[in-house]
């Protein structure tokens, strides 16, 4: 057997340490420490009695060191190598005994095979981080630059949480409002007031405006571990996240408590507070690509270990991008399947968190040469896990390969999706683009086009995102305006189906401001009373805008940042968007969790109809830009027997029209919950006022309605 040992390691360590020729699978001491055989699972570094147990999977490895640092330390204090006979197949564990969870700091050096051209590429001189490490040490203070070798050190996280009794929330699908939001960029603005922004501490500190604003649900940008110094010139960072370094490990950086090496009980204590207050939390998780690129990328962890096993590799060795960033993780390999398996079961038994959002996840079901698959083992093994059998699972269905799912994506009756064609339909419809009403109506009742079979909650509705314009943008801008990122406006998306209202940028115009008013008021309220799941970006309840940029992930600054004065500044903005969400929770028939069928089964009224200028007559041509929708059940539940109908109409036209409206018996009235053209826009749920015309309605140009039928002076 081979041990190394450091120079500043004492003589008598090194006579003390294991011989060739004793026991062929001995337990003694290397430099000090106690060590033997490990057990292969569970892999990564784990609390034994004594000590640590270490495990790491390596096929082509001819050697595998584990390297250990004190906290801190510039060089390690020990290198042991793993004998033979401590490896099992190939996994390679060891049990060192003395260390304390809380004053070391691990890596592996893995010899091997260094052929590029058939995809091996072992090099130990590289300390690679452990894919499996729950805490990584090195980076706990956000954009400080950090030209050591070593940045990423694996950590044993603590154990020793409080969850008090919390459980993740399980709330129906179809009762969530959804709201995405970035970590640092909700509370790094000073006018956040918090007393650590940019953490999750900070953002726990704002959670009683999410209560008062609705919703039940954040989805949390990534918060795994990544670098947000890679590959950036001076100034810019990688601000998103979208570029994983450490899957177990959340980010350090976003912690107050990091310098503590607490970081994973405050996102813990983080998510505790959102149940307590009644919201889920999702987080968005990239399991598509990894930070070291392609081979002009670090090597950090994957390559050094196993580059044929964990990547998809053409058959000269270099790396398919699918994912747009250099590389593409091979889901579906077994042993990579199983990595992200883990990794998720980690997530939701260890954090208690509710769902995830895969980035690009047409991915995940590319076979190892970038085919895709018609029956994804990943896919399918996520859908059908016991342990995740509750959990939320939302794919961005398409990749940057150009393989679009969007209604197609092998679901297993498990996955949602981010519709993005209810995105584009609800934009293109705004603008007053002819021909699009027949594709909104299909959109507006949960896209049973597209999701027959699956119900409304397969469509996770959004009319803007992280990745685009904020909603302000959106009515502000026709084109992009990306020339901060360094990229000479070659980045962003082109097709934003957006419309600046008669004016680029920043205007004085009043009729100009009062239309992108309006209109924000039509995205949102439309957003809200569709079938499916909603989904906010934070900050559009305030009309945040940066400034045209349509891809800012490179921009840590005001630009990005949530700007907590608008809260004052858009007061009527982010009352309207409270009411709607309000409005949203009190009536079920919008949260359908299957698709109306359009007939009336000895009801009263259909489950869905619609309308035009006259009611039952919808107009279906190319050149209509209003349609009207009536929702109706005869008992949601709330109350037994009780009816909830409510009547939407969307006018996209640059002219007001006279609405005939569907006439109601006599026990009940027509009240207007919203007008988007007239103050106050909306009403208080439950105390919307009665129309003084119950045949006949005025819906002003580029104006959204929203009515209800209840009995006069009822709630």
């Amino acid at each position: 057997m081979s041990v190394q040992w450091m120079d500043t390691v004492p003589a008598t360590a090194a006579a003390q340490s294991l011989s060739p020729d004793s026991d062929p699978c001995p337990t003694g001491r290397i430099a000090g420490l106690d060590v033997r055989a490990g057990r292969p699972l569970p892999f990564g570094a784990t609390r034994v009695p004594g000590g640590i147990n270490f495990s790491v999977y390596s096929t082509g490895a001819t050697a595998v060191t584990l390297v250990l640092f004190r906290r801190g330390a510039e060089e390690p204090f020990a290198e042991l190598v793993f004998p033979d006979c401590y490896r099992t197949g190939s996994v390679y564990a060891m049990t060192v005994f003395g260390l304390s969870a809380d004053d070391f700091e691990y890596g592996y050096r893995i010899d091997g095979p260094w052929q590029p051209e058939r995809g091996d590429r072992y090099d130990s001189s590289h300390i690679l981080t452990d894919p499996y490490a729950t805490a990584l040490g090195g980076r706990e203070t956000w954009g400080e630059p950090d030209d050591r070798k070593y940045r990423y050190r694996a950590r044993v996280a603590p154990d020793d949480f409080d969850w008090a009794g919390d459980r993740p929330l399980n709330l129906p699908m179809q009762d969530l409002v959804i709201y995405e939001a970035h970590v640092r960029g909700f509370t790094r603005h000073p006018s956040s007031g918090v007393h650590w922004p940019g953490t999750f501490a900070g953002l726990a500190e704002r959670i009683p405006y999410l209560v008062e604003l609705g919703v039940n649900c954040v989805e949390l940008m990534p918060v795994l571990e990544f670098d947000e110094n890679e590959n950036r010139p001076s100034g810019l960072h990688n601000y998103w996240g979208y570029s994983t370094v450490g899957f177990f490990a959340p980010k350090a950086s976003y912690a107050a408590a990091s310098r503590y090496g607490r970081q994973t009980d405050e996102l813990k204590n983080l998510v505790k507070q959102l149940h307590a207050a009644g919201i889920e939390v999702i987080l968005d998780v990239v399991f598509n690509h990894t930070a070291e690129g392609d081979e002009r990328g670090p090597t950090l962890s994957f390559r050094g270990l196993d580059n044929r096993v964990y990547y998809m590799l053409t058959q000269d060795g270099h790396y398919y991008n699918f994912s747009g960033t250099g590389n593409t993780v091979n889901c579906n390999h077994p042993v990579v399947l199983r990595f992200v398996l883990d990794c998720l079961r980690y997530w939701v038994s260890e954090y208690h968190v509710d769902g995830f959002r895969f980035d690009l996840a047409a991915v995940l079901g590319r076979d190892s040469d970038g085919s895709p698959l018609a029956n994804p083992p990943l896919l399918e093994t996520l859908a059908t896990d016991p342990i995740l059998m509750h959990t939320k699972l939302i794919a961005e269905a398409w990749d940057a390969g150009g393989l679009y799912q969007v209604g197609s994506f092998p679901d297993y009756c498990r996955w949602s999706e981010w519709n993005g064609r209810y995105r584009d339909a609800i934009r293109r419809f705004l603008k007053g683009e002819p021909g699009t009403v027949s594709e909104m109506a299909d959109r507006i009742v949960g896209s049973p086009d597209m999701y027959l079979r699956r119900g409304p909650v397969a469509s996770v509705n959004f009319v803007t995102s992280h990745d685009g314009f904020t909603l302000h943008d959106l009515v502000a801008y026709n084109d992009k305006h990306n020339e901060a990122n360094g990229e000479h406006g070659a980045d962003g998306d082109n097709a934003n189906h957006s419309w600046n209202c008669g004016h680029e940028g920043p205007s004085a115009d009043p009729g100009v401001l009062a239309l992108r008013r309006r209109q924000m008021r039509n995205a949102l309220v439309l957003l809200l009373t569709s079938h499916g799941v909603p989904m906010l970006l934070a900050g559009d309840e305030v009309a945040r805008t940066q400034h045209g940029n349509n891809n800012a992930y490179c921009h840590d600054s005001e630009l990005s940042w949530f700007d907590w004065h608008g809260l004052a500044a858009n007061a009527d903005l982010l009352r309207f968007t409270r009411r709607a969400i309000a409005f949203r929770h009190a009536h079920p028939v919008l949260r359908r969790r299957w698709h109306a069928s359009g007939h009336a089964h000895g009801a009263l009224f259909p489950d869905v109809s619609w309308h035009g200028v006259r009611a039952w007559t919808p107009d279906w041509s190319a050149h209509g830009r209003l349609l009207a929708v009536m929702f109706h059940a005869e008992s949601t539940g709330a109350a037994e027997g009780a009816p909830d109908t409510v009547y939407v109409a969307a006018n996209a036209h640059w002219e007001g029209h006279d609405l005939e409206l569907p006439g109601l018996p006599a026990h009940l009235a027509w009240h207007l919950f919203a007008d988007t053209h007239s103050e106050p826009y909306a009403a208080e749920p439950g105390a919307e006022p009665r129309l003084g015309d119950q045949e006949r309605v005025h819906i002003g140009p580029r104006t959204v309605l929203v009515l209800v039928a209840r009995e006069p002076g009822g709630s």
